[in-house]
């Protein structure tokens, strides 16, 4: 795997496709990127904020130390791709194409992010914060949502069958429109499941 230097990073994104490339301290906010395909590349701390990576394909790929808000990744396909210290805010993955579709989120801030109606089965989000992500219609099946801040995420008509929400906290989710079946929840987190009908634990 090899570096690019800023100076030749211009050039190096208009080639068709990357083969195990490092790509360290980018700027490239604001950008059109359309119709590439990154294989086994890394992105090191760099920042592509409000730029537009319109159907290209990330496979095998890891993000670390990036700025992607409000990136726009319309027909975009995303496969095995993994976000490291990320901030990924206001990101709409649903756009996304749907085949091969998987990911995963260390330490990211998710905020505003959107995953409506995606199959992302056995998705690890890990130590992020999802501050009113939309997870309307997506089958989150055995997923782990691992010491995760789900303060107003929206879960409606999501299949959460078998997801581990043991330590994630500040969500609230109605029983009566959304798949539960064997969800693990703590003690604690059981108040979010019952929001809905004003009732008192103690």
């Amino acid at each position: 795997m090899y570096t690019f230097a800023y100076s030749k990073i211009v050039a190096a994104m208009e080639e068709l496709v990357h083969d195990n490339k490092v790509f360290e301290d980018i700027v490239y906010a604001d950008k059109l990127v359309k119709g590439r395909e990154f294989q086994s590349c890394k992105f090191k701390k760099c920042d592509f904020s409000n730029s537009n990576f319109v159907h290209n394909k990330f496979l095998d790929c890891v993000f670390e130390g990036c700025n992607l808000t409000m990136m726009k990744l319309e027909g975009s396909t995303l496969s095995n791709a993994e976000f490291k210290n990320c901030k990924i805010l206001g990101v709409n993955f649903s756009e996304c194409q749907d085949f091969l579709f998987s990911v995963a989120f260390n330490n990211c801030m998710l905020d505003y992010a959107s995953f409506m109606g995606k199959k992302m089965v056995k998705t690890n989000f890990s130590h992020s914060s999802l501050k009113e992500v939309s997870f309307s219609q997506a089958n989150l099946t055995g997923s782990v949502f691992e010491q995760t801040d789900l303060n107003n995420a929206v879960f409606s008509r999501t299949d959460l069958t078998s997801v581990n929400f043991i330590t994630a906290y500040n969500y609230t989710m109605d029983p009566e429109i959304n798949i539960l079946k064997k969800a693990s929840f703590s003690a604690q987190g059981v108040a979010g499941l019952l929001a809905k009908y004003n009732i008192k634990i103690v």
